[in-house]
């Protein structure tokens, strides 16, 4: 990874003050020697994220079978997969082939801003599943009622417009602060902590703001989920049939898995006291919930779900014939 110099306007003097007008990203240029491996791979799981969530799009919008609200809610969760690794992994792909990792401002609040945009509306979304298996499961009879087509696409837009006045500001807050110090970050994109770590002056209220946002996205969310799952185990386990309580649990499973890595990632990354301590296991924890959670979803919702995967065996036998 090539750092520019001063000279080479990532930095404005102005009355004796430094003031940064562009960022560096460092990415993995601490192990220079795996570059071309780390490529490999990352083209490789982008193209697999992009191409397995486009299925299930596909087969989701086709298949008659699969014209019910979970099926509706995992295609839009599958679309804003796609967005939001879309919003990483090209650019992290683009510095590694360069070895270079500049990044002007504007950029950077610009893929701050839309990461979180889409991260918060997972997590909505998310919940809005829950929500969705809770009505099935428990109130069976009221299910066609209450989620009704108008109903989704409205909890579907209600999850998005949400986040944007709350991101929005939250990246306005951040960016409005005077970096006047190193211009390089240790990471691979422009998130939280990490940018917030290079602004100078006290950030004590930027850093209270990011919490309470997380505690809105992620906490308030998550325990949301727990609660609608706590009541669909319950009544789960009242069932009188085996085969009937096997069916409700595997049409829950799936979800409650992509729930406790998401979550889990969110909260370790977003709801740490310092954000010097992010250094530690932060690129680490990134990538796993940035590329590797997105590449593992498609495959958990798939091999657990026997409609998804005979709808899938309809798909190949059109195509093959």
């Amino acid at each position: 990874m090539q750092i520019p110099k001063d000279g080479e306007q990532t930095k404005r003097e102005t009355s004796n003050v430094t003031t940064i007008v562009e960022f560096v990203l460092l990415g993995f240029s601490d192990i220079p020697n795996l570059h071309w491996i780390l490529f490999g791979i990352f083209l490789l799981m982008y193209l697999t994220i992009l191409m397995c969530n486009s299925i299930i799009i596909l087969i989701t919008k086709t298949d008659p079978a699969l014209q019910t609200p979970m099926y509706f809610f995992l295609s839009n969760f599958s679309f804003l997969e796609i967005c939001y690794v879309t919003i990483i992994i090209p650019r992290m792909l683009m510095d590694i082939w360069t070895q270079k990792g500049n990044i002007s401002l504007f950029a950077c609040a610009t893929q701050m801003c839309f990461f979180l945009m889409l991260g918060g509306t997972e997590c909505l979304l998310l919940t809005v599943m829950a929500y969705d298996r809770y009505v099935a499961i428990c109130k069976p009879l009221q299910y066609p009622l209450v989620m009704n087509h108008k109903v989704c696409i409205q909890l579907i837009v209600a999850s998005l417009i949400t986040t944007i006045p709350v991101v929005i500001g939250e990246t306005c807050q951040i960016f409005l602060l005077p970096f006047c110090g190193s211009n390089t970050i240790n990471h691979f994109f422009c998130d939280i902590p990490p940018v917030l770590k290079l602004a100078c002056g006290n950030i004590f209220v930027n850093e209270i703001t990011v919490h309470v946002v997380a505690v809105v996205f992620i906490t308030v969310p998550f325990l949301l989920i727990v609660v609608s799952y706590g009541k669909i185990i319950s009544n789960i386990l009242k069932l009188s049939s085996a085969r009937g309580r096997a069916k409700a649990f595997s049409t829950c499973s799936s979800h409650l898995i992509v729930v406790v890595l998401f979550f889990g990632a969110g909260t370790i990354t977003y709801l740490q006291p310092k954000p010097h301590q992010f250094q530690r296991m932060g690129k680490l924890i990134s990538l796993f919930y940035t590329i590797l959670i997105p590449t593992l979803n498609p495959m958990i919702y798939t091999l657990r779900n026997k409609d998804i995967m005979e709808a899938l065996r309809k798909l190949l036998a059109k195509l093959l014939t």
